[in-house]
């Protein structure tokens, strides 16, 4: 067992022994940048001395069965788990270690004692600040208390709470950093590209006088400091407010010191200072081969670096734009789940209902508590969008996806934390939302539709869309044609918002037809004669009663993902339906290239009066028919449907994925179950394949599995699956992999020792792929 380990002994490869910060320090050292020197008590010297006081076993005892919710119990769970670790003495042949690191480092020497979680700091920051630090520790005694208080931290409420969240199992470990401190006069952190704008050609410095607490803290406003890295060189200076710093004080701890009228009102560091600080990032960043997150102290005309980490949050379309008025470290409002990429800035405008969509002005960063198709009018003059709930696969986060809209869901309270006029950044790679302006990434769109592929593929490539907007931009993209049109989105859009029914009851049919005619043209004529098939409207309650009129029309069901929906509305309203032919029936006319497919078929019979009523129609009569596959009981139907006349089977990952494994796709709360690589799912997804290939009909997929995790393609392809749907965004991608599994069939055909069959890489674990090869 290695007690002690010195930074010049250690680096990014050591991160299990020394954790996150330790290894970047020893990394920093190595590279000989210029780092306070210290050392490390290792992770294995605290699961020795927890092994030798018999603490180990009674702290994973502890650690079993955490519930997040139950705060009660995380306090009564901490309150153990700390008695237990002060309970621990250090053994006496690691006590020695550290009495003799710490006298080498000076006599009584004033140091830093952090703690350096094996999880944070080398790219995955899930526990970053949690764990304790300690500064201006003096006296051998002092430095032994304040490690035992580092390793008790590992049993804090809110690292408790987190491994309870995360259901993480894994013993716990953490090592200690004891390193020299410098009594700084300024001090701060830089960034070696800018993290709000993802600008790789920019430097950000923040600085304030005296010890980094108060910047960490955020309890004084520092001087940021924009440079350009060519050079480098001082593009702009905004300087803070500050009325105070940290300093060390009589008594060793840290002490608030007010500044004076003249200190307050100059700049921390003068232009010379700024330059070397910046050079010293570049070296660290240069060593490091990626952009580097630091924090630094000055002392005595020497600079030190003290940390260092990856920049995390940077984008994929780095701008240079500098922004002298922006904060190079923006405060960070909410976090949530990245559902469409992109940053976009604006004034917050929060929305109870669609109703108040008139209030809603051009620009304005929509936050609302969920939307649904009716909010599309809204989502198309919206900067971004922010949601309380919702998981990646809602109607916000994929008709945000369409739209090129930057959208953040599942923040848990958006509405309630924002105010509306306040001024954010919406981050929709990161899930993060920012306070203050930024400027936008911008996607780069092609100018000119690009050439077809050389090589066509065997496995059709298709493509989702929602709305008529970008359809001539998408139909420019190497594809077969739309896998899936939804409906819901573009009968939202085109009538603003008001219910269908409520037309009828006008007597406005025409005003229906006419509009969602239109929309649909748009669609089938930018990509005739390619197929577009055209999901009928899947009205379910809870999103179609905020629709003008709704609510006189759609009943209160507490389960309406599995309620009034799909087929069996359309065989109970048939009035409704039949005002949707009357629009497929005048497009067909003009563009022969549509397709009808009905949504959420549970029946045969269901389905039988549904295509009795297309059939019946004098215009739709003769369109042909799929059907989606999001009901499991559609695996046991298909060779009936087949018999019916259906022509096709796509199968909705997503609806399938919630009914498979009994899970609401919307929930955030249960977001962690819901995937669409469990070995069910795809048992139930191979068992449709293989039914469509024994019938002799087409079999698709057009859920956001494949744009979400394209090598689940892949396994599509080795089942036989005739076309796969995917997001505009990830058709190039896609492509290539379909390219790629069929290559690799044809090799196995030839030469079966020259093929590999990838595996899908589910959240948490890799499964195998249970179902028909």
């Amino acid at each position: 067992m290695e007690a002690i380990r010195w930074f010049g002994e250690i680096g990014l490869t050591d991160v299990a022994l020394v954790g996150g910060k330790g290894a970047n320090l020893g990394e920093l050292t190595t590279a000989r940048l210029p780092v306070p020197p210290g050392f490390v008590v290792t992770a294995a010297a605290y699961l020795e001395a927890v092994s030798k006081s018999g603490a180990r076993s009674r702290l994973a005892r502890l650690l079993s069965g955490l519930n997040a919710d139950d705060q009660a119990s995380l306090a009564d769970t901490h309150k153990a788990a700390r008695g237990e670790i002060m309970a621990t003495s250090i053994p006496a042949e690691m006590a020695d270690a550290i009495a003799n690191a710490y006298r080498r480092l000076g006599d009584d020497v004033a140091v830093a004692v952090r703690s350096s979680g094996t999880t944070e700091d080398a790219g995955d920051s899930s526990f970053a600040g949690m764990n304790a630090s300690f500064t201006n520790v003096i006296g051998l005694p002092n430095v032994l208390a304040r490690v035992k208080d580092c390793w008790a931290s590992l049993y804090g409420q809110r690292v408790l709470a987190y491994r309870a969240e995360q259901h993480l199992t894994e013993e716990p470990a953490i090592a200690v950093i004891i390193q020299k401190m410098i009594f700084s006069e300024v001090s701060g952190v830089m960034f070696t590209a800018d993290p709000t704008t993802g600008a790789l050609d920019r430097l950000i410095i923040e600085s304030v006088f005296g010890q980094g607490e108060a910047i960490v803290s955020g309890r004084v406003e520092p001087d940021t400091y924009i440079l350009d890295k060519a050079g480098p060189q001082l593009i702009s200076v905004r300087q803070g407010r500050q009325k105070f710093k940290i300093v060390r004080g009589p008594d060793g701890a840290d002490l608030e010191q007010p500044l004076d009228d003249g200190e307050g009102e100059r700049r921390t560091l003068a232009q010379t200072e700024i330059i070397a600080i910046a050079e010293l990032g570049l070296r660290a960043e240069r060593h490091y081969g990626t952009p580097q997150d630091l924090e630094w102290a000055r002392a005595a005309g020497v600079t030190y670096l003290v940390q260092s980490r990856p920049i995390t949050t940077l984008d994929a379309q780095p701008q240079s734009e500098a922004r002298p008025a922006a904060s190079a470290a923006p405060t960070l409002l909410l976090s949530g789940l990245a559902a469409s990429v992109g940053r976009a800035s604006g004034r917050v405008r929060i929305l109870t209902s669609p109703n108040q969509q008139g209030e809603f002005l051009d620009g304005e960063v929509l936050v609302a508590e969920m939307t649904s198709p009716d909010w599309v009018p809204a989502m198309r003059r919206a900067a971004a969008l922010i949601t309380d709930g919702g998981g990646v696969t809602c109607h916000a986060a994929i008709v945000s996806r369409e739209l090129q809209l930057p959208c953040v869901v599942g923040t848990g309270n958006a509405t309630t934390m924002l105010h509306p006029g306040q001024e954010v950044t919406v981050d929709g790679r990161t899930g993060k939302v920012y306070s203050g302006a930024a400027a936008p990434i911008t996607v780069q769109r092609p100018s000119q539709p690009l050439p077809e592929p050389v090589s066509p593929l065997a496995t059709r490539l298709y493509v989702n869309l929602a709305v008529a907007e970008h359809a001539e931009e998408v139909a420019a993209l190497p594809v077969d044609g739309v896998g899936l049109l939804r409906a819901e989105f573009m009968v939202a859009d085109a009538l603003s918002g008001v219910h269908p029914r409520r037309l009828i009851e006008l007597g406005q049919q025409d005003r229906f037809v006419d509009a969602m005619s239109e929309s649909l043209l748009q669609i089938t004529r930018a990509f005739a004669p390619r197929p577009v098939v055209y999901r009928s409207i899947d009205f379910r309650t809870n999103e179609f009663r905020g629709l003008q009129g709704g609510e006189a029309y759609e009943p209160h069901e507490a389960n309406p993902m599995i309620g009034y929906r799909g087929c069996y509305r359309y065989t109970d309203q048939p009035d409704l339906f039949n005002l949707e032919l009357d629009v497929l029936g005048r497009v067909a006319d003009s563009t022969p290239n549509l397709r009808l497919m009905i949504p959420f078929v549970r029946t045969a019979w269901e389905l039988e009066r549904c295509l009795n009523l297309v059939q019946a129609h004098p215009r739709a009569a003769g369109l042909p028919v799929w059907v989606m596959a999001e009901v499991p009981s559609v695996a046991y139907w298909i060779p009936t449907y087949a018999e019916m006349g259906i022509e096709g089977v796509s199968i909705g990952s997503n609806d399938l994925t919630q009914l498979v494994l009994g899970v609401d796709r919307d929930s955030e709360v249960c977001a962690e179950l819901f995937d669409e690589a469990d070995p069910a799912v795809l048992d139930t997804i191979a068992r449709i394949i293989g039914a469509c290939q024994e019938a002799g009909i087409s079999s698709s997929l057009c859920g956001q599995a494949p744009s979400d995790r394209p090598e689940y393609a892949e396994k599509l392809v080795q089942l036989g699956i005739t076309s796969i749907s995917v997001n505009p965004d990830v058709v190039h991608q896609v492509r290539d992999i379909i390219a790629g599994a069929e290559r690799r069939i044809l090799l196995a055909a030839t030469a079966p020792w020259r093929s590999a069959a990838p595996t899908i890489s589910p959240r948490h674990r890799l499964h195998g792929f249970h179902g028909r090869s």
